[in-house]
């Protein structure tokens, strides 16, 4: 009924999941000249903390060019958080072969980002990817050589930084295509201010992790030319992506093979890559 009434429907339609059989939800309707779709995020009252980062953010991305969809609606109740927002066709599927062109326009996507103008817009600071896992606890509970080694030596590192906007969470499962374009950039539940760093090296390691390590080059590439600048410290949030991921890499894997359609992908295969993708970044670090 709440969002028949946001959009003037007369029934709904269609209820379809789009990730795990839950939410976010496509939501069909219907009415006297033809209906519509958009799609429904619900989340617990917890987590309208996050509704909020991405019901902000996504308005800004779009005023500085970022294809986003649009906010349709959004409630905060004691039992739950709904965002209903407008339903862009694309397919965020990617080739099993890797492609210059889409991995390019990933990393200028990242630095188009980057320079949103945020002014004095309250968004919280971002200083790694997917700020709302608790890396740290994992490798705690599943110790894992290479991992505990790198967070040892970017313990302290703090390279100063210019900050913009970043998604927070920024991959290919994370942007639909059409027709070779991005058509949109998805899940704003991650962004805040920060370095631009965030964003670039979070594409790099899903490209390694996806495609092998001269995958990345393409995304560095293609950040470069859109930004008209060579990007800072890389070496460092190469490290930084790398560290926060789950030892045995857990959800990632599910999430690649589904979101971006690449059943070819394996646990080994894509934990090979990321330790060699964190090894080459230590090892640049030096």
């Amino acid at each position: 009924m709440w969002v028949l009434q946001l959009v003037g429907g007369d029934a709904v339609t269609e209820i379809r999941p789009l990730k795990a059989g839950g939410s976010p939800w496509l939501i069909g309707w219907g009415d006297a000249s033809a209906g519509g779709r958009a799609v429904l995020r619900v989340g617990t009252a917890a987590e309208a903390r996050v509704q909020a980062r991405a019901e902000t953010a996504m308005p800004i991305a779009d005023e500085h060019g970022v294809p986003v969809p649009d906010v349709l609606g959004s409630r905060i109740s004691d039992e739950e958080s709904l965002l209903l927002i407008e339903w862009i066709d694309g397919s965020s599927s990617q080739p099993v072969e890797p492609d210059p062109a889409r991995l390019e326009a990933l990393g200028a996507m990242a630095a188009v980002i980057f320079r949103a103008d945020l002014g004095d817009i309250e968004l919280p600071h971002v200083s790694r990817p997917i700020d709302g896992v608790d890396f740290d606890a994992l490798r705690t509970a599943s110790p894992h050589p290479l991992l505990e080694r790198a967070a040892r030596r970017l313990d302290g590192m703090h390279p100063e930084s210019p900050t913009g906007l970043v998604h927070g969470d920024l991959w290919p499962g994370n942007t639909l295509w059409r027709d070779g374009e991005i058509v949109a950039v998805i899940d704003w539940d991650c962004a805040g201010r920060g370095p631009a760093g965030v964003d670039l090296a979070s594409l790099r390691l899903d490209a390694a992790l996806s495609w092998g390590p001269e995958a990345s080059d393409h995304v560095l590439a293609g950040w470069e030319r859109e930004a008209a600048e060579p990007a800072q410290d890389v070496a460092y949030w190469d490290a930084v992506a790398g560290v926060n991921t789950p030892p045995d890499l857990g959800w990632f894997v599910e999430t690649t093979i589904e979101a971006i359609d690449r059943p070819d992908l394996t646990r080994e295969v894509m934990m090979k890559r990321r330790d060699a993708f964190l090894s080459d970044a230590l090892e640049r670090l030096g």
